[in-house]
């Protein structure tokens, strides 16, 4: 796939005949899959912004290091206030907790920038600013919370930890300043261009200009249509990023031609010459897409392929008409005053 990060191959048994006793219910499984001591998928080290909330669900296994670790007990709630950006390490997914409503118009330019999506991510800061609708995400997965990387400047490393209550915490910034380079004063701005600000908050690592950001732009505006562009507002029910493990399954299928060779020729795309050796079996390659969603395989897509290319071999009696070389004619090339 085209965004896939890292590969890692692995010995499947395919079409293996099960123990119907010992497993019982998949007699028809495809692949035996082990279980035992798998590392399941994790997304990327990425970076949240507040003001948000975050739920933690894996509690027992979260960390924090601010930027040296702390033990905050069994961590169930974290906010994060204005100003404070921490990095979220092996997180498996992250949901949205509850819809949202993003006002219109969409503004998009052709600068290239996500600069609909921005002027959308700025309005919910500015939102969640004023208490009015405060972001709220789920991650799930063993997670650690740490302070932004090195290479930022040492008042954006420490962060305060407050205890407002047994599973709940707030993460607050030492510096006041904020992260986004854009300081909202009423109400958010209705254009904005890239001297304004580079990432989309509130996840912070993911730039302004990215093609997938991009991407997701222009299906929004194909999706609201002529909404896009007048005021009103619409509500965003569900998002969710996720770790998934896909493996690609290749497999071929042989049919007996008993005969009628209408399905071969529309598959080879062409009448078959009365020279040709008629064929016995039809022969078609698969390829399956799956996603491993815990113990089974879910087909995400299937598709034909074509790994080997049809060459018709003619033999020359039949190319020039079975007609003798004495009677060819002689073609004599145009002569060429630089020939030796």
């Amino acid at each position: 796939m085209e965004d896939v990060h890292r590969w890692e191959y692995v010995d499947l048994p395919i079409f293996q005949v099960q123990d119907p006793v010992r497993n019982a219910g998949d007699e028809n499984g495809l692949v035996e899959k082990k279980v035992s001591g798998e590392r399941l998928p994790e997304l990327a080290p990425f970076q949240l912004a507040g003001p948000m909330e975050l739920w933690i669900q894996d509690a027992k296994d979260m960390r924090l290091s601010l930027p040296h670790d702390v033990d905050a007990g069994e961590l169930r709630k974290v906010i994060l206030a204005d100003g404070a950006v921490v990095t979220v390490k092996g997180a498996r997914s992250v949901s949205l907790r509850h819809p949202i409503e993003l006002p219109l118009p969409l503004n998009t330019t052709q600068n290239g920038f996500a600069s609909g999506l921005l002027t959308l991510a700025e309005r919910l800061r500015h939102a969640s600013q004023t208490q009015t609708q405060l972001l709220s995400l789920r991650i799930v997965g063993p997670t650690s919370l740490t302070s932004p990387t090195l290479n930022s400047p040492p008042s954006k490393l420490k962060l305060k930890l407050k205890r407002l209550a047994p599973g709940l915490v707030e993460l607050s910034s030492v510096s006041k300043t904020a992260i986004s380079t854009v300081h909202l004063q009423g109400e958010a701005p209705t254009l904005l261009t890239p001297d304004h600000f580079t990432t989309l908050w509130p996840v912070t690592s993911v730039n302004g200009s990215h093609s997938n950001l991009l991407g997701l732009e222009k299906l929004l505006t194909s999706v609201l249509g002529s909404k896009a562009g007048k005021e009103g507002s619409f509500k965003l029910l569900k998002a969710d990023v996720s770790a998934r493990t896909f493996v690609k399954i290749g497999f071929k299928v042989e049919k007996k031609l008993t005969g009628n060779l209408t399905e071969w020729e529309a598959q080879s795309q062409g009448q078959l010459p009365e020279w040709r050796t008629k064929p016995e079996t039809m022969k078609m390659h698969f390829e399956v897409v799956a996603k491993v969603d815990g113990d089974k395989f879910v087909p995400e897509r299937v598709f034909q392929v074509k790994p080997v290319t049809v060459e018709h071999t003619v033999a020359p009696s039949i190319f020039i008409g079975n007609t003798s070389m004495s009677k060819v004619p002689v073609v004599y090339t145009p002569f060429s005053p630089f020939a030796l």
